[in-house]
């Protein structure tokens, strides 16, 4: 297949997050693909990370469409940069997560610009941090979210081919901790333990955990004090939310305020850092529309799941757009050096978005 040699020039080049040069090449040779089938290159240039890339399409009355991906992948320059493939399988950095969902929007659109001879209403928008947390495109992304009606992520397909109604969101938090320092032997009872504190914090933090509500809490880091023999003077927390509804995102952020803002150890203080980095994308009663709408188009039964991982699917969807995620080939080992996507869903996926597209363009809706 002719898209395997696309995927492996684009895979064979490090596109790191924080590799400019290697995720600005990447762009380079998608504008390659992506141009000649009569789409306009908006370039939101960055300095110190890879150029976000909004590519439109002719409009007319009707729906509009966003199609989004990422160039990004996680491992630095010379540590995991090869490409193979064997009689079912691809592997290498991004095969799966995410260049490989990238190679499937680009194949479908050639297949339909064959048919149809012509692209419209339907726009591409790949940015260059989402391993990174998107914390600079996320504000690009929500901004374009007004002038579209639908959003198809091409994360990867689950195991079953399943596509994604629902992503928990997901906020990174960290608790400054200060106390005084005294000697533990002759003045002990002058010091204020922040290390103390933090243990403290940290039961109360995790106790916000809902199992049941699938609501979690996890402090991941600690850090404090100087040595056995010192009262510590300052501690630090790093943790991490994940929630899947507004409800359960609200009461537990309120209940992170009243425990940074209590002293547990008199005299001890503390100040919080941090925020929610992607909120949660919800399943909505117009997302499992859609889901009903692709499969009367391909007369497939479509299966989906929830995920507890987010994805760029979170922020657009939070923006209000229907949306949904996984339209990628299926593939496992993500963000290791064992990632791999399999073969036989490139087709699967390309022929899935192939009809979807052509039925949007001639009909202007789903």
């Amino acid at each position: 297949m002719e898209y395997f040699k696309f995927l492996k020039e684009v895979v064979k080049i490090n596109s790191y997050t924080q590799n400019k040069a290697g995720v600005d090449k990447v762009g380079d040779i998608f504008d390659r693909e992506i141009l000649p089938l009569g789409y306009t290159l908006n370039l939101h240039k960055r300095e110190l990370i890879g150029d976000h890339r909004h590519y439109t399409s002719k409009k007319n009355d009707g729906k509009k469409l966003l199609l989004l991906g990422h160039l990004d992948t996680v491992f630095p320059p010379n540590r995991f940069e090869d490409y193979n493939e064997d009689e079912e399988w691809v592997y290498g950095p991004g095969v799966c997560d995410m260049k490989g969902g990238d190679v499937v929007i680009v194949e479908a659109l050639k297949r339909v610009y064959d048919e149809l001879g012509e692209i419209r209403n339907i726009d591409i928008l790949f940015v260059s941090d989402e391993e990174s947390g998107s914390d600079d495109s996320k504000f690009l992304t929500a901004d374009l979210a007004k002038d579209y009606d639908y959003c198809f992520v091409y994360e990867a397909a689950g195991k079953d081919m399943e596509l994604v109604t629902a992503r928990k969101g997901v906020g990174t938090f960290f608790v400054d901790i200060k106390g005084k320092a005294a000697h533990a032997g002759n003045h002990y009872t002058d010091g204020i333990d922040a290390n103390l504190e933090a243990s403290l914090k940290l039961q109360k933090l995790v106790s916000l955990t809902d199992i049941e509500k699938e609501t979690t809490v996890n402090v991941g880091k600690i850090e404090g004090g100087i040595g056995a023999n010192t009262i510590s003077p300052e501690a630090h927390l790093t943790f991490e939310i994940r929630y899947t509804n507004t409800n359960e995102r609200d009461r537990v952020l309120n209940e992170i305020d009243t425990i940074v803002n209590t002293s547990y150890v008199k005299g001890s203080s503390s100040s919080l850092r941090g925020g929610i980095q992607r909120d949660v994308m919800e399943e909505s009663s117009r997302s499992l529309e859609l889901i009903k709408k692709i499969e009367a188009i391909t007369q497939n039964c479509i299966k989906y799941e929830h995920r507890g991982g987010v994805s760029d699917a979170n922020i657009i969807s939070s923006a209000g757009v229907v949306t949904l995620d996984g339209f990628g080939p299926y593939g496992d080992g993500d963000h290791t050096v064992n990632e791999r996507a399999l073969k036989k869903s490139f087709e699967e996926r390309i022929e899935l978005s192939r009809k979807l597209f052509k039925h949007f363009i001639i009909r202007g809706d789903f």
